[in-house]
């Protein structure tokens, strides 16, 4: 191991730390699983030497392909306490998919949940990659024959790490695939001085987080959001995390008011799912307040979740790429519904001119523009992309592809998606704002605007909705809610009713796969 020159990172010390000053409490809650900070700590220091073991080296990339359980932070801190790379891959992924990951990645190991090991071990497989398990119960294999190692057996037999190996601050930590909306997805590099930056940041002047706070873990720990700001920053605080394997509105509510939990994270899907939940049960959290990211809220959906859980509800703002919050409406101040709040402290979030892409050139308050963020939360880059990068980070600035305003105070508005706004008749159409009426029908638990193709207005504005249990409104009542409160030219033309939205990793609706599916127009509908 070479010796650092100057100053040294690491983002296992967040749990290392944690484990010496809160030793006894309660670190994670699985179900009837409790396990304390000085537990999960050196079972992580046990997974580390069972990963050395196998061969685990400094710089080496761990992929890990499990839910949301104490293996997860088991696994990732023990990847980062050995000085390698944790590349979190998506639960629901399938086997070429998987593949892609561990090949981009050059993931030397998968380390896989057993319930997954039928999508898991055949795209490691495909990709030539060693498979370890963990959750398998019994035996020193997996339960299903194929012979894989159990982490938890080598963890037995493995001598522990004593302590976490130093990086350099800016060597990467993790590697985090976005979702992308055309072609493969990238590797966004996060470092540990950006992800460590980031903890400290929320909790020091954005969140109130505070040691013995319970948070519901609803959030997927693959992806950036649950990852960074419930796990790291929640075990950096010495709080408890309420871990749920999978989300449901119901088990979810039944989890925040069984354990009285005090925060909830989540994204706008969560919480029209909670709002539902709560139409079946009389229970409520004690929640001092509540937290959405990941895409925008709805203000009537807001409104409803401060009323029915008599909490406030801040919103904010980031992506993978900036590790992940930019923006936030902070806590300690009234919350500006709407809004995506302001620029966390060390962060600049300006609007550039989306038009000009060699450089920035940056608009005065009120003007719609791109967002544009720099600041010690950027990514290192997209994993051998040099192209992308440099497309993505102009003169120091990251290129969200958000459209948005900023007004004379600082609050951030998002508008909507550059690659979402619909143009029809030559006029601009921003999805949100269609959203946002939807959202207020009574009958309506969720709502997406899109635009298809269309021979004579170039794109036509179609929504596909979700309608509450025993509604029983028609499409076309809905196309006339809307028509009667915005601009002609705004409102869709054909409202589908589904049963479901697709949805991303994150909890984000994929509007890409509504165009596939409901993309052929009809040149005679109603103009």
């Amino acid at each position: 191991m070479s010796t650092p020159s100057r100053a040294t990172a690491s983002v296992a010390a967040i749990l290392a730390e944690s484990a010496t000053r809160f030793a006894d409490d309660i670190a994670v809650i699985v179900g009837a699983e409790r396990t304390s900070y000085a537990q999960l700590w050196q079972q992580t220091l046990a997974y580390a030497g069972a990963l050395r073991a196998k061969g685990v080296h400094e710089g080496d990339r761990v992929a890990m392909l499990v839910p949301n359980v104490a293996d997860f932070p088991r696994v990732y801190y023990a990847t980062l306490a050995l000085g390698a790379v944790a590349v979190p891959v998506h639960a629901l992924l399938k086997r070429h998919e998987i593949e892609y990951v561990l090949r981009d990645s050059g993931a030397t190991i998968l380390v896989c949940a057993a319930p997954l090991l039928a999508e898991g071990a055949a795209g490691a497989s495909l990709a030539g990659v060693d498979v370890v398990t963990v959750l398998a119960p019994g035996t020193s294999v997996d339960p299903h024959g194929t012979g894989h190692d159990r982490l938890e057996a080598l963890a037995e037999a493995a001598e522990p790490l004593d302590t976490y190996v130093p990086r350099d601050p800016f060597d990467t930590a993790t590697i985090l695939y976005t979702s992308g909306t055309t072609g493969q997805p990238k590797g966004a590099e996060g470092s540990h001085f950006a992800l460590i930056e980031q903890v400290n940041t929320n909790l020091m002047s954005t969140f109130d987080m505070r040691r013995g706070d319970v948070l519901l873990g609803a959030l997927p720990l693959f992806h950036t959001f649950g990852q960074t700001c419930t796990m790291n920053t929640g075990l950096r605080a010495g709080a408890t995390i309420v871990m749920l394997p999978r989300f449901d509105g119901d088990a979810a509510l039944a989890a925040m008011v069984e354990h009285d939990c005090a925060i909830f994270m989540g994204v706008p899907t969560m919480y029209m799912a909670l709002l539902d939940a709560a139409t079946r049960s009389e229970g409520r959290p004690r929640l001092r307040y509540a937290v959405s990211g990941g895409a925008s809220l709805p203000l009537a959906v807001l409104e409803r979740f401060e009323q029915v859980f008599g909490a406030p509800l801040h919103e904010g703002y980031g992506l993978t790429e900036t590790s992940p919050v930019a923006t936030f409406n902070h806590v300690g101040r009234t919350p500006r519904p709407g809004t995506i709040g302001t620029p966390i402290w060390g962060v600049d979030v300006e609007i550039a001119d989306p038009a000009v892409t060699d450089s920035i050139a940056l608009l005065p308050h009120g003007e719609i523009g791109e967002l544009v963020i720099r600041g010690h939360n950027l990514m290192n880059g997209y994993l051998n992309r040099p192209e992308d990068t440099a497309e993505a980070i102009v003169d120091g600035w990251f290129r969200t592809g958000d459209l948005g305003t900023k007004d004379d105070d600082g609050y951030l508005t998002i508008v909507d998606r550059t690659k979402d706004m619909i143009i029809r008749n030559g006029y601009n159409v921003y999805p949100r704002q269609v959203e946002e009426v939807l959202a207020k029908h009574p009958d309506v638990t969720m709502a997406a605007v899109f635009g298809v193709p269309h021979e004579m207005h170039g794109q036509e504005i179609e929504a596909a909705v979700v309608l509450r249990e025993g509604a029983t409104v028609e499409p076309a009542e809905l196309v006339t809610f809307v028509s009667d409160a915005i601009a002609a030219y705004k409102f869709p033309r054909v409202v589908h009713v589904v049963d479901s939205l697709p949805l991303g990793p994150s909890g984000k609706i994929l509007k890409r796969a509504l165009v596939e599916r409901f993309g052929v127009a009809e040149p005679t509908r109603a103009s």
